[in-house]
């Protein structure tokens, strides 16, 4: 999952963003209003966290300019505030939850996990197809025959695959999601990874695995009874 963060309190930013990419996700962090804006036209982020008090453009602005737009991304408002119009003020203008500051972290991820199912339409925080179950909340990819706990960008590319089975996802979408659009990384970044997953997959003795197709990208796909 990939999340973009808005907050211009630098320090703050920083262990945010710390804390996310240590419970897999991707994050891309801004300073300001409009900035929030223009990496949101890429259309590549899972979900928004918003802080409200923000220079050029408050996140009250940003959200009013992204519902006016029908752009319907899960938001989570972060504020110093809390006083109760501020709350209905930030839901009415469309944000998905609201988090007062100070905040522990683990409601914050727990906060970001709900808000992201809802938007899914997901009931439960496991992903499952075939015989193979992966969960958001320990990154386990398992079955009857075994699990792995996944590393961040394991995890976040089986959660792609997962989520969109037998769907190509291209090499480019794997890079914009998981390792952003300012990375050095190499594209066989994504082939290695693919690489590591497929192995997993046969070691927990999975009915499903990674296909390959020619300059296109990968899908999830059962394997055949044949």
């Amino acid at each position: 999952m990939r999340l973009l963060l808005a907050e211009d309190e630098k320090a703050l930013s920083t262990a945010l963003v710390t804390i996310l990419k240590h419970n897999n996700y991707t994050v891309d962090a801004v300073g300001d209003g409009i900035q929030a804006l223009d990496y949101l036209e890429t259309g590549v982020y899972d979900g928004v966290i918003l802080d409200i008090m923000m220079p050029k453009l408050d996140g009250i602005g940003v959200l009013k300019e992204l519902r006016k737009k029908g752009n319907n991304i899960p938001v989570l408002i972060l504020t110093a505030k809390s006083e109760i119009d501020d709350k209905v003020c930030g839901l009415d203008a469309g944000a998905d939850d609201y988090l007062t500051k100070p905040f522990s972290a683990k409601e914050l991820l727990a906060r970001i996990r709900a808000m992201l199912r809802r938007s899914e339409g997901v009931p439960e925080d496991v992903i499952s197809y075939g015989n193979v179950r992966l969960s958001r909340s320990t990154c386990e990819l398992s079955s009857a025959l075994g699990s792995f706990r996944l590393a961040n960008k394991e995890f976040q590319l089986m959660e792609m695959l997962l989520t969109k089975p037998n769907n190509v996802i291209s090499t480019d979408r794997f890079m914009e999601k998981i390792w952003g659009f300012d990375s050095e990384t190499e594209l066989n970044v994504v082939w290695v990874y693919i690489s590591y997953l497929r192995k997993k997959l046969v070691k927990i003795g999975a009915n499903l695995h990674i296909k390959a197709m020619r300059n296109m990208g990968y899908s999830l796909e059962k394997i055949s009874d044949k």
